[in-house]
């Protein structure tokens, strides 16, 4: 946790928003990683197939984003005011929100995959592989919107870095289970689709453990 309240302005300003910057190249990561592996090590139609849902992809990654880094607005505001217990009500409050959000926008999307495909104009020969890998990322939205969540509140308590450094990981263990899901298991785009949904999992699990070891503030209770 850092105050953002003392200091050069300026400074903290910098310092707080590169890390937010370079967390956005490497947030692209798991798209664009998608496309070269599958590009290199399976077909020109696996290939297509997973561009093809390159757009879907940003818009839940947005979302997600978008929502969280809303919510995380009252928690800063509360913990610039010194104000530790609404803190973890607005986490708390917060959570529940993106649960909310995150089964009605899974079911939604499972439910309408296949109509999303067609009113992009998905070709037939691509819609299998596509829906097959779209469909894993829609289930795996929850972790998505996890790791939005944690490390947006993470940063709502001015610790830009963490979460950062837990992106580069998570970007890499994706790249390197792709690898492993499509050479070794030949399990095609549907391994892509599992390697990115693994790695962001993998990434919560990081953030949490990190919240309950140096950030006792956010360990919200039952009540």
């Amino acid at each position: 946790m850092k105050e953002l309240t003392e200091g050069n302005p300026i400074k903290l300003i910098l310092m707080f928003t590169l890390p937010l910057l370079v967390g956005n190249l490497f947030q692209q990561l798991y798209s664009i990683s998608d496309t070269l592996i599958v590009g290199q090590t399976l077909g020109v139609n696996e290939l297509a197939a997973v561009g093809a849902t390159g757009s879907i992809q940003f818009l839940i990654i947005g979302f997600a984003q978008g929502l969280t880094a809303g919510l995380s607005i009252m928690t800063a505001q509360y913990f610039g005011a010194h104000d530790y217990r609404k803190v973890r009500v607005s986490f708390a409050a917060s959570i529940i929100i993106c649960i909310g959000a995150t089964v009605i926008l899974t079911f939604l999307s499972l439910f309408f995959v296949n109509d999303i495909l067609n009113l992009m104009q998905t070709p037939a020969a691509i819609k299998q592989d596509a829906q097959l890998f779209i469909s894993i990322i829609f289930a795996g939205i929850f972790s998505s919107m996890a790791f939005n969540l944690l490390a947006n509140i993470i940063r709502a308590l001015g610790d830009s870095r963490t979460p950062l450094y837990f992106l580069i990981i998570a970007a890499v263990i994706n790249v390197i289970l792709e690898l492993i899901f499509i050479l070794v298991f030949h399990m095609g785009v549907e391994g892509a689709g599992f390697a990115t949904v693994v790695a962001q999992i993998f990434s919560v699990v990081l953030c949490i453990l990190y919240i309950i070891r140096k950030m006792p503030l956010l360990q919200v209770k039952k009540k």
